[in-house]
């Protein structure tokens, strides 16, 4: 982890995403190798304690960060009684493409090769968004659903790593069968021994910090 004197203090932003205004969190360290683009899933948020704890990590190795509310304020309320938003596959998919144009327009972030990380249904529209930009240099996915990106998984190019707790069994058997043999090399699936879904055992979020960080260098540096 970071030390204090090392902590990168975040950047609030607003972003329009074909109207829809979006709040996010960026973090640029000094000379920053890459940025990466966190798509959060299933009733997250930019506040996402796991998220923040591997952006973190990912700044200390020298990577710029934008984390991104992609509901708005009132998607969320009303995602938090219906659910129905956070399956909205191509909508997030959508916001992502949004946060990836929005980073190349800007001239902080312009010059930087583009990752994405996505969590859970997050996962899934970072993978539609890696088919359909070609800023997009490589895709990390955290307990996610690759499965709901469907036909774009035929179309992802770009080097991916899926990263599943070892007891997340359900997931495991989504990232294996349906999502990881159509997926293009480069390509890994990793499995965080004693790990459930949420990595909240000792040390598992260490290890998909590890692990992501690992291949955003290698694959944005």
């Amino acid at each position: 982890m970071p030390s204090p004197a090392e902590t990168i203090s975040p950047l609030p932003v607003r972003l329009d995403a074909h109207g829809a205004i979006l709040n996010g969190d960026l973090s640029i360290p000094g000379d920053a190798r890459g940025l990466v683009v966190f798509a959060h899933g299933s009733g997250s948020s930019r506040h996402s304690r796991r998220n923040r704890a591997v952006a973190d990590v990912l700044v200390h190795a020298k990577l710029a960060t934008l984390l991104l509310d992609l509901l708005t304020r009132e998607e969320e309320q009303t995602d938090a009684v219906t659910g129905e938003l956070r399956f909205d596959i191509p909508l997030l998919a959508d916001r992502v493409v949004a946060a990836i144009e929005w980073a190349q327009a800007r001239p902080h972030t312009a010059p930087l090769p583009i990752g994405l990380f996505g969590a859970s249904t997050g996962a899934a529209a970072a993978l539609i968004a890696a088919a359909r930009c070609p800023a997009a240099r490589a895709v990390v996915s955290r307990g996610g659903r690759p499965d709901l990106a469907e036909a774009a998984l035929d179309l992802v190019t770009v080097p991916t790593l899926l990263v599943v707790g070892g007891r997340d069994d359900v997931v495991i058997e989504l990232n294996e069968r349906a999502a990881f043999a159509r997926l293009k090399e480069p390509k890994q699936l990793k499995i965080v021994p004693g790990a459930t879904h949420l990595f909240e055992e000792p040390g598992a979020l260490e290890q998909v910090s590890r692990l992501a960080t690992d291949w955003f260098v290698k694959y944005l540096t």
